[in-house]
């Protein structure tokens, strides 16, 4: 009876410390010891920083067509929120690759944010929507 006293609790806490490392394939711990199970938000301002640095990074507008004619942010690339499924990209083939995401409001970049994620895209950045943006914007025109 003591043995099965003393066993229980001892197997229990082995179970809950197993958890963490079977879930632990599924996560991501960046260098300041931080997991992450999603995609990271950040403000614009710290895109904007992490925009002038010459990491690989590359930016991606999720709006449709017309709406990314309209006004864009430089360089940004357009992968449509509804064309993102469930095989990557071809513009992003790189799962370590820095991606920093906006849209319109910053709805559609956070649904897109974590599909990206959740295929295995490991530094991806949501900044919300090309409203609030204070920086310059590319006009398409014909």
């Amino acid at each position: 009876m003591k043995t099965t006293m003393v066993i229980l609790p001892v197997a229990i806490l082995l179970l809950l410390a197993a958890v963490p490392m079977l879930t632990g394939c599924f996560q991501k711990i960046d260098g300041d010891g931080m997991v992450y199970k999603s995609y990271r938000q950040i403000s614009q301002e710290e895109a904007k920083e992490m925009m002038k640095k010459d990491d690989g990074h590359i930016v991606v507008d999720v709006r449709r067509q017309d709406e990314y004619d309209a006004g864009h942010i430089p360089d940004a690339i357009l992968i449509p929120n509804e064309s993102i499924g469930e095989e990557r990209p071809d513009a992003l083939p790189d799962l370590e690759q820095i991606i920093l995401i906006y849209c319109r409001s910053g709805n559609r970049s956070k649904q897109a944010a974590q599909k990206l994620f959740d295929m295995g895209y490991t530094n991806v950045y949501e900044f919300g929507g090309v409203v609030d943006w204070t920086g310059e914007l590319v006009k398409e025109t014909e």
